[in-house]
């Protein structure tokens, strides 16, 4: 969706100045917004979404007013849903998931360039 279109246009943008983006790289980190944004504006309504970028690491984190915490389901062949969670931990060197306060989450995947 939208999230995901303006995370491939950050990440490809003239300038940017980082040196280990390539386009494995972006593809990545534009699914891992998705699958973070989609879960968090279907479990908690509207969500805020983070990017930060280093030479060597891309950080996304995605805020969200979920009374539950998100968590990582085990993966199964006859699954239909809940594999997002499971598939960012795949693709990120990091998987955070934290409440914040007044309510909500904050999940953060970090990404190695």
């Amino acid at each position: 969706g939208r999230a995901r279109r303006l995370t491939a246009r950050f990440l490809a943008r003239p300038g940017l100045g980082v040196t280990g983006l390539d386009a494995s790289h972006i593809d990545d980190a534009t699914l891992v917004v998705s699958e973070l944004v989609t879960n968090a504006t279907r479990h908690g309504g509207a969500c805020r979404l983070a990017l930060q970028i280093s030479d060597t690491r891309v950080t996304v984190e995605v805020y969200d007013g979920s009374p539950g915490r998100p968590r990582v389901r085990p993966l199964t062949a006859w699954g239909e849903s809940g594999r997002g969670l499971a598939m960012v931990r795949c693709l990120a060197e990091r998987l955070d998931v934290d409440p914040v306060g007044g309510g909500g989450n904050r999940v953060r995947a970090v990404l190695s360039l």
